[in-house]
């Protein structure tokens, strides 16, 4: 949905429909304040380091 509605920027319908979706979601991770930015820069890169692996051609 995020690709659709940058190549299709005139669609205002999709970037409402996606705006809306965002909006629902809850945050997908908090973090403790006891974490140091560099902790917490670590955490995401894990994160997102999963999520490629997920999504990856196998």
């Amino acid at each position: 949905m995020h690709t659709y509605s940058y190549e299709h920027r005139d669609d205002r319908e999709a970037f409402y429909a996606l705006a809306d979706r965002l909006m629902a979601k809850p945050p997908s991770a908090t973090y403790p304040s006891s974490m140091t930015p560099e902790e917490i820069h670590k955490a995401v890169l894990d994160i997102i380091q999963q999520k490629r692996r997920r999504h990856s051609p196998s």
